[in-house]
């Protein structure tokens, strides 16, 4: 199966039309490189708080309630994009209205097929919280793709290892991340934090990200990071744990995943962390005992 993860330049599109155009432009050129799985970056629906007049969009409170206008159009875009290019589009996130003015930041999988499932982002990071109105999901998820188990991991989530075991013990092999970071220390956590799953789980991690400048938006303001999928830093795969990475200011990633092959490379495996999970759970080591020295 091949993956194709965005490095996805932030533009300010004149109007829903304008938008739609583009995501179209760009999943039909990963349809076009034989991509069967999609990942467009976080904070991706914010993108249309340019569509409104500069006090709106200038403002994070009133982007969120205008973009939900949106909402609809946005499901029926994705909902036939996928269809279309015969893909599984996981079309970056959605900050949704749930009710009484509190948003979930949703990422969306739209199927060839016309189905729509979605995983909320669980943990809050710092603006997320100061924003007072972001509230983190309550559920995990993991997802069929083509007989592929594949569970959505969005940013901060992913440097998180307990609700990602969850999903490797699910069944996982791939975990799909949209990310969006505006500074270096940020884009390198999550690096981390996806390798680190990577290695934890064996499995792939597939990392789309956001780039340029957006000074109309207080959310997009900066961003920074290369799209990039990662495998276990072990035999069978690059010693770095860099399948595929971006080498341009914008584009896709591309990376031919095989989990039988990944199955397989346990054979062969310096270590086994997947296996050897259990090993630190064991009562004697869920708690540290402090010894005074003399």
């Amino acid at each position: 199966m091949k993956i194709a993860v965005a490095k996805y330049p932030i533009d300010a599109p004149a109007d829903f039309a304008a938008f739609a155009d583009k995501q179209a432009r760009w999943l039909r050129e990963a349809s076009d490189a034989g991509a069967r799985v999609a990942v467009l970056p976080e904070y991706l629906a914010l993108e249309l708080g340019a569509t409104f007049e500069a006090p709106v969009r200038g403002d994070l409170h009133m982007s969120l309630a205008a973009i939900q206008r949106y909402r609809a159009d946005w499901i029926v875009l994705f909902s036939r994009l996928a269809n279309e290019l015969e893909l599984h589009v996981v079309a970056g996130t959605f900050l949704l209205d749930t009710g009484q003015g509190r948003y979930r930041n949703r990422a969306d999988l739209f199927a060839p097929d016309g189905a729509h499932r979605w995983q909320d982002k669980l943990q809050l990071t710092g603006f997320e919280k100061k924003t007072g109105v972001i509230e983190g999901g309550d559920t995990l998820k993991v997802f069929e793709i083509d007989g592929l188990r594949a569970g959505i991991s969005v940013c901060y989530d992913i440097e998180f290892p307990l609700p990602v075991r969850a999903q490797c013990e699910a069944g996982a092999r791939l975990l799909l991340v949209p990310s969006c970071t505006d500074t270096n220390a940020g884009a390198t956590r999550v690096r981390v934090g996806c390798l680190a799953r990577a290695l934890e789980n064996r499995c792939f991690v597939a990392q789309a990200v956001t780039t340029g400048d957006a000074a109309w938006s207080p959310a997009l303001d900066v961003n920074t990071g290369e799209a990039t999928v990662y495998a276990p830093m072990d035999a069978g795969f690059p010693a770095d744990g860099i399948v595929s990475v971006t080498d341009a200011p914008t584009g896709w990633a591309y990376a031919d995943i095989d989990v039988a092959v990944l199955a397989d490379s346990r054979a062969g495996a310096q270590v086994a962390n997947d296996r050897d999970w259990p090993g630190q759970l064991v009562p004697n080591l869920l708690r540290a005992k402090v010894e005074t020295l003399p």
